[in-house]
């Protein structure tokens, strides 16, 4: 088995982003369980289906000042400023997969009912980390993966 990748694409509502820092970029997290297993009496179990096993956290590290974290800091600004009337995130994280002999296999993870869970990560070092021309958003939300 091969797998090559590359040309992958993150889009945050209808924007394709494309100002992406350095070393990982982004990444999604899937904290909770999709499944809670109870061992029984007798060697009986209960499984029971989580919701929020479809919860996930999307992590972007932008380039800190660029047109995509004006875009990222507008529409957090669009929840702070005022919740209730905020149209929630969607958006669709794309990985391609190559097999090495020209099929392309896809492997998305729809983001719908999103919404920012925390304020941007910055920071400031005197020794020339690149970091600090960095920003980090955080999005909550659900995820269904599918793979074709």
């Amino acid at each position: 088995m091969l797998a090559i990748t590359g040309k992958d694409s993150v889009v945050i509502d209808t924007r394709t982003l494309t100002e992406f820092a350095t070393g990982d970029t982004y990444g999604i997290e899937m904290p909770n369980n999709l499944a809670e297993y109870k061992q029984g009496k007798n060697g009986n179990a209960v499984i029971a289906y989580n919701a929020s096993g479809e919860q996930g956290v999307l992590t972007l590290k932008m380039i800190r000042g660029g047109a995509d974290d004006k875009y990222l800091m507008a529409r957090m600004q669009e929840f702070i400023n005022d919740t209730p009337s905020f149209v929630v995130v969607s958006g669709e994280v794309i990985k391609r997969l190559g097999d090495g002999a020209g099929n392309i296999t896809a492997d998305l993870y729809q983001l719908s009912g999103g919404a920012f869970q925390k304020m941007p990560i910055i920071k400031e070092n005197v020794e020339g980390d690149t970091d600090q021309a960095t920003v980090t958003y955080t999005i909550i939300g659900n995820f269904k993966r599918i793979l074709g």
